[in-house]
């Protein structure tokens, strides 16, 4: 082996070369690489007229991306993929509940009640199961549609350009751009649009994105926003419109999140967390047909399965307070009774009643059994209704049946007018609490994505209720 050359030897060598080159060397070297450029980008590029694919792809892109068609079309995309993950999930969803909380239930509380303590029985049954069984039902046929379509339209090149169109509105807050990838993911499941934000490199713009994520109606959300409009604000119209209004309400109150997402935003970026916008350099991929087992391997496995497992986590001791709250006795009352008479004032003077706060206590595990508990609740102070309801067991009854125990127990339009905006603006369920903080791994920040949308919920609802009394007035 040769010694390596001293570095003195080195330049002499240079030296020596430096002057055995030609004097238009560099002139010669500079031009070739011209040359062989411009034959690279003609193998390379598809010039205007040359493919018709790349022809076809800018023309979309020009539909897709310009001011004008771009916005529209992607409210367009986004309410038929509501509609589609809000109808398509009903048939799935009412036979997951026939099968686990008719069917299941039954033989299981038979056979508890058969073997175990009475009290056990109704914990682990009545409490437990049946609370599990209901997000379950509720929860995962929405998420096995909205993920796919979801993912869908990350395959085809399409989310790329909706990052694209919102960019320009989300720098203006001070966020980043992929914050919208981030705010749409939030439409299906909070807690994945929370682990969607590790898209956002700059921690600063990537914990916005996280705080403000609460704002995107999750799919645990949409059921209470759709029965309430149809029941209270269906019910201000002529019949033929009632349908109509209703979808207008929740369509408005989803509208008001995204308005919140960009005030927050626009707010947190200039205190606490002040800062430029970042600039990112976004590629719009070509148009590419999408791999379908990816497809169902990422949504169901990566993003519908793992989030579903943190929410039955978390519902299973959720139920265990529900039986428990409708069981235990303070003096001569029920503890669910206790609670709601020292909760009726504040809930009196946001629009809501003291039977929602506690429904929203008991059901921080899961958006979904929101509704159930309102209405166990309701029947178990009302005392009316079959001996199920009134010993604590979630149920669910038609829409007419809703309106008939919601109006005898009091509930005007106010009320619900009041409860679809809290049910905007509230404490994330515990399954994103947690992925907050494991996202984030901190505690203080972790506070702060649960306490922001709470005091921004009691604001607008006693602001609304104030407004709605004084007009009355």
């Amino acid at each position: 082996m040769k010694p390596a050359p001293k570095t003195d030897d080195i330049l002499e060598m240079a030296e020596e070369l430096r002057w055995d080159l030609p004097r238009n060397f560099n002139d010669h070297l500079t031009e070739a690489i011209y040359a062989e450029s411009s034959r690279l980008a003609e193998r390379s590029v598809a010039r205007q007229g040359q493919s018709r694919r790349m022809d076809l792809q800018n023309r979309v892109d020009r539909l897709l991306t310009s001011p004008r068609t771009g916005f529209l079309i992607m409210g367009l995309v986004f309410a038929l993929v509501l509609w589609l993950t809000i109808v398509g999930a009903n048939y799935p969803s009412s036979w997951l509940g026939w099968l686990l909380t008719d069917q299941a239930y039954g033989w299981l509380r038979e056979l508890a009640f058969a073997y175990l303590p009475a009290w056990l029985a109704g914990l682990l049954i009545d409490g437990m199961f049946l609370a599990t069984g209901w997000v379950i039902s509720v929860m995962l046929p929405p998420m096995a549609i909205f993920f796919p379509a979801f993912t869908l339209l990350e395959d085809l090149g399409y989310l790329p350009r909706v990052a694209f169109n919102l960019d320009r509105v989300f720098h203006r807050v001070g966020a980043h751009g992929k914050q919208a990838l981030t705010t749409a993911m939030g439409y299906g499941c909070n807690a994945a649009g929370v682990i969607a934000a590790r898209v956002i490199d700059s921690p600063r713009e990537r914990l916005i994105a996280i705080i403000t994520n609460n704002f995107s109606l999750c799919n645990g959300r949409w059921p209470t926003q759709i029965l309430i409009a149809t029941v209270f604000l269906g019910a201000l119209v002529p019949a033929q419109f009632a349908g109509l209004a209703a979808t207008g309400a929740v369509f408005g109150v989803a509208l008001l999140g995204f308005a919140l997402t960009l005030l927050c935003s626009w707010a947190l970026s200039r205190t606490v967390l002040r800062g430029e916008a970042s600039t990112f350099s976004l590629e719009l991929p070509p148009y590419r047909p999408p791999n379908l087992w990816r497809t169902l391997y990422t949504s169901l496995i990566d993003r519908t399965l793992f989030v579903l497992w943190r929410a039955v986590v978390f519902a299973l001791p959720a139920g265990a307070v529900i039986w428990t709250v409708a069981n235990v006795m303070v003096g001569d009352v029920t503890l669910a009774g206790w609670m709601v008479t020292r909760l009726d004032p504040l809930g009196i003077f946001l629009g809501l009643n003291g039977v929602i706060l506690l429904a929203y206590i008991i059901a921080v595990p899961a958006n979904e059994i929101v509704i159930p508990s309102i209405l166990m609740l309701t029947v178990l102070l009302l005392g009316q209704g079959d001996a199920w309801a009134e010993s604590g067991v979630m149920f669910e009854t038609g829409t007419e049946g809703v309106s008939e125990i919601l109006q005898t127990a009091g509930w005007t339009a106010l009320t619900g007018v009041c409860l679809m905006l809290f049910s905007l603006c509230h404490n994330p369920c515990s399954t994103t609490i947690y992925t907050i903080y494991k996202e984030t791994g901190s505690v203080k920040w972790t506070a702060v994505s649960t306490l922001l949308p709470t005091a921004l919920g009691f604001i607008i609802c006693g602001g609304v209720a104030f407004v709605w009394r004084w007009v009355q007035v």
